[in-house]
C-alpha cells in the first residue's frame, strides 16, 4: 500500500510561525512519531511526504534519525491540503492503484489502524477512519441560535487515514479543480462526485495536534501509551 502525508500546513493555531509538525513531543518531531507507526504497519511500502521545500532540509533531518527501511519520496505541497494531496497523486509511482493519505498532525494513529484501513481498502473504491460521536451537536446560524439537534447516532467524526482508488481519487480532485470545490478532506471530493465512502472505525487517541492543549494531550497519551509497552 502507498501512503501519502500531506507536511506542507504552518502551525498557527499552535502559536507557531513555523511547520507545526516540527514541533517535539517527548523528544522528538510530530512527523517521526507519524513516519515511526508507517515503518511499523506491514501494509505500508512507499511513503511520500508533501512539504514545502524549505521545510525539506529538516524533514531530511528527521528521515535520518529516524532510518525507515521504506522508500520515501518528498514531494511540494501546496497552499491548501487539497493542493497538497493533487500534487501527491502526481507524485506516486506509476504502479500504484490504492492509496491511503494519513495527516501527519495525527501522529499518534496506531500501525494497527493504518493496516485496518489498507486491508479494507483492497474492497472498496473509497473509505475514512472514522469515530462515533459523543457529544450533542448543534446546528447554529451566524446570529448564534440554534437551528437544529442531528440524531448523533448518525453523526461520525471523521479522521485519517482516508483511502481510496488512486484513479478516481485523480479524477476527483481534477473534477474539483474545474469546478472550484474547495474542501477539507478527499472523502468530500469523493462525496460530491456521487462516490461511495465506506467508514472504518478509528481510535479515540488519533487526535489531530493543531493547538498546545492538543500537544499536551497527545503527550500524556504518548507516555501512557510507552509505559504500557514496557510493562
Amino acid at each position: 500500500m502507498h501512503l501519502l502525508i500531506p507536511a506542507a500546513g504552518m502551525g498557527r493555531r499552535m502559536g507557531s510561525d513555523r511547520n507545526k509538525l516540527l514541533l517535539e513531543l517527548l523528544g522528538k518531531p510530530l512527523l517521526a512519531w507519524t513516519l515511526l507507526a508507517a515503518e511499523a504497519a506491514d501494509d505500508i511500502h512507499w511513503i511520500g511526504i508533501m512539504g514545502q521545500p524549505d521545510d525539506w532540509s529538516d524533514f531530511k533531518a528527521i528521515l535520518a534519525e529516524v532510518s525507515l527501511s521504506k522508500p520515501v519520496q518528498l514531494i511540494q505541497g501546496g497552499e491548501t491540503r487539497q493542493e497538497s494531496v493533487y500534487n501527491g497523486l502526481q507524485g506516486l509511482p506509476p504502479e500504484a492503484t490504492r492509496v491511503l493519505i494519513h495527516d501527519g498532525a495525527r501522529c499518534l494513529a496506531t500501525p494497527q489502524l493504518l493496516n485496518r484501513c489498507a486491508a479494507a481498502l483492497q474492497n472498496c473504491s473509497g473509505l475514512i477512519a472514522a469515530i462515533p460521536v459523543k457529544d450533542t451537536i448543534k446546528v447554529v446560524d451566524e446570529t448564534g441560535l440554534i437551528q437544529d439537534t442531528p440524531d448523533r447516532r448518525q453523526l461520525w467524526a471523521a479522521q485519517t487515514p482516508q483511502g481510496f482508488e488512486v484513479q478516481r481519487l485523480k479524477r476527483s480532485h481534477e473534477q474539483g479543480l474545474n469546478s472550484g470545490w474547495k474542501v477539507t478532506d478527499d472523502a468530500a471530493l469523493f462525496e460530491r462526485c456521487q462516490l461511495p465512502v465506506q467508514v472504518v472505525e478509528g481510535e479515540e487517541t488519533n487526535l489531530k495536534v493543531t493547538t498546545p492543549v492538543d500537544l499536551a494531550i497527545a503527550e500524556f497519551i504518548l507516555r501512557d501509551r510507552l509505559a504500557k509497552n514496557h510493562e
